[in-house]
């Protein structure tokens, strides 16, 4: 189960927005973490560890920059939710273990809500609306709750399954 509060974001969030090209030269993602989404007042001033961002479609669009997934999870991002996902981005961000979830609504949650995320539902604990997400395929759920693929492989490695 994740919970949260809600972090809002629009349609065709890109990767130079979570973390600006500039900032790229920083020698590690410690360093470029607190440029995360520097030019979105929401994320600056309200953001807390823990919380979930929530967005509309295409969520991650533009190169295929790790480094964008990895200063959200450094900062504390317990999940991002969004209509969609753009494919690198959601394949890095699993990578790394970073719960991604689809829902086809996320667009109807407000800022600041209350969200709790419990198997293949979604519940607004502010509105109390209820939400269907596509539940992660199994193997991909592993990776992720393994903390990445690194860990997730390393596990497999020393239970003889690699």
């Amino acid at each position: 189960m994740i919970q949260g509060k809600s972090i809002t974001f629009g349609n065709n969030i890109d990767t130079d927005q979570i973390i600006g090209a500039q900032h790229l030269i920083l020698p590690s993602i410690a360093g470029m973490a607190p440029f995360a989404f520097e030019h979105h007042d929401n994320f600056t001033t309200r953001f807390t560890p823990g919380d979930i961002l929530v967005a509309g479609e295409n969520f991650g669009c533009g190169s295929s920059r790790e480094q964008a997934p990895a200063v959200l999870k450094h900062r504390g991002v317990a999940a991002v939710v969004a209509r969609s996902f753009a494919r690198i981005f959601f394949r890095n961000a699993i990578n790394l273990g970073l719960p991604l979830i689809v829902c086809a609504q996320a667009a109807e949650i407000g800022e600041l809500a209350g969200i709790t995320i419990n198997g293949d539902r979604l519940c607004d604990e502010t509105t109390g609306r209820q939400y269907g997400i596509e539940p992660l395929p199994p193997f991909i759920a592993e990776i992720v709750a393994s903390g990445g693929i690194v860990p997730f492989l390393r596990r497999k490695r020393l239970s003889g399954l690699v």
